[in-house]
């Protein structure tokens, strides 16, 4: 398993407010994915980066949460492997078995079991 990209992610209650705080820290939006079905949600992801180099992801899920939660994008070469390895690591899939298939990745948020969250995703190249 290769690791091709690393960065946290924030899960906002208020995801505009959340988007101008880091605009306001040099974060700029790169582009926005919307319709990411799993379940029986339909979220949008703000993908950020700065002059840096660092990434921000902002989930705008369709429910309203009551507080911010934060975790770990890791985008990675065989999603399969590395779904294998976190879930001998006792993690386990918050979509109970599903992946999220958007036509140009697949992903899944895996919960450690001290309950940080590292969401795999690997990119479908065509």
């Amino acid at each position: 398993m290769k690791i091709t990209s690393f960065n946290p992610f924030i899960a906002a209650a208020d995801t505009e407010e959340t988007v101008r705080l880091f605009e306001e820290m040099g974060f700029e939006r790169r582009h926005t994915k919307k319709g990411i079905e799993i379940a029986d949600r339909n979220d949008t992801v703000i993908r950020m980066k700065d002059a840096n180099g660092f990434f921000l992801d902002v989930l705008q899920p369709n429910e309203q949460l009551s507080h911010d939660t934060t975790g770990i994008r890791m985008n990675v070469d065989d999603f399969d492997e590395s779904y294998r390895i976190l879930k001998e690591h006792g993690f386990r899939n918050a979509y109970g078995d599903e992946t999220v298939l958007t036509g140009s990745s697949k992903a899944a948020m895996m919960i450690s079991p001290s309950g940080f969250s590292i969401t795999i995703i690997q990119h479908i190249k065509n």
